[in-house]
């Protein structure tokens, strides 16, 4: 499905704004960070009593902490639909693809955005999780100057293909690999739009409110968070102790990028506080936000 996207004010958060670690909560940390080492190729970067750090190469890229027997949460609370791992090259997507198929971990989709080239799985706690290369940014199709997204299937075969004739052996996620974007199951799309759009200031780039969802971005990216209600509309955040989104992060340049961002925090009521190098904020729904500045 093909749709137009909404063009909107000038950007209020530094174009050059990105995003930087996803944590997670895990009811069993031997198993997750069995998974996302060996099944999806992170690297280990840091190992304490209850959490590891993991990233690609040495980026570090997702944070797991242990609450022994932590539920999965319920497929209808607001939180987390996926975290988009970005890899560098279709190359890389097609190596991920060819590795998961030979460790015998099953997808449970696959997509051709037009911007983008899509597999998608869950992890043994059952949080979403996205595989995805960008197309050349000059490639996107655009109509009337906006960016054209769609989700049309993908061709699987061909990128295994393509992975069977690189003859490299797996080493893991590829150095230049990084958290690409996040996708939030939220239960209401005015009050996401209030938040991420009107007071973060991340651009509108697509809007499919009839559709239930919405996807934001900075510096003219396709999106850097998407927001749906597909089975979150009313919904509420997941009972307290469940495995799941811990927080995510949000890298602004400097502290003169940040300055209007938290002065439009301010300016709605919304309460933050300072935290490792970084202010904490929570959206509508108790998902944790760092805002950090500087890379």
């Amino acid at each position: 499905m093909q749709t137009r996207t909404t063009s909107t004010r000038t950007t209020s958060i530094h174009p050059d704004t990105d995003l930087g670690l996803v944590a997670l909560t895990v009811a069993d940390l031997a198993r997750s960070a069995d998974f996302y080492t060996k099944v999806l190729g992170f690297s280990l970067i840091e190992e304490g009593e209850n959490n590891v750090v993991l990233g690609a190469g040495s980026k570090p890229l997702l944070a797991l902490t242990e609450k022994p027997g932590a539920p999965p949460a319920p497929a209808t609370a607001t939180g987390l639909y996926h975290f988009a791992i970005l890899v560098p090259t279709r190359a890389d997507l097609a190596r991920s693809l060819l590795h998961l198929v030979q460790s015998g971990y099953p997808l449970e989709g696959a997509a051709d955005h037009l911007v983008s080239e899509a597999l998608y799985l869950s992890d043994p706690d059952n949080n979403g999780i996205e595989i995805y290369r960008d197309r050349p940014r000059e490639d996107w199709p655009r109509r009337a100057g906006v960016i054209q997204m769609a989700t049309d299937p993908l061709d699987l075969g061909a990128l295994l293909i393509e992975a069977q004739a690189d003859a490299r052996p797996w080493d893991g996620l590829a150095s230049g690999t990084k958290l690409g974007h996040m996708h939030l199951q939220v239960a209401n799309l005015s009050q996401a739009r209030d938040f991420y759009h009107g007071v973060l200031g991340f651009d509108i780039v697509v809007d499919w409110e009839r559709m239930g969802a919405l996807f934001v971005s900075a510096g003219g990216y396709h999106h850097h968070i998407g927001l749906n209600t597909w089975r979150s509309r009313g919904g509420r955040p997941a009972p307290e102790g469940s495995a799941g989104l811990s927080y995510f992060s949000v890298i602004l340049p400097d502290t003169a990028a940040l300055a209007p961002v938290l002065a439009r925090l301010d300016a709605a009521g919304i309460e933050y506080r300072q935290e490792n190098g970084g202010v904490v904020v929570e959206d509508p729904w108790k998902n944790s936000i760092r805002l950090i500045a500087g890379k």
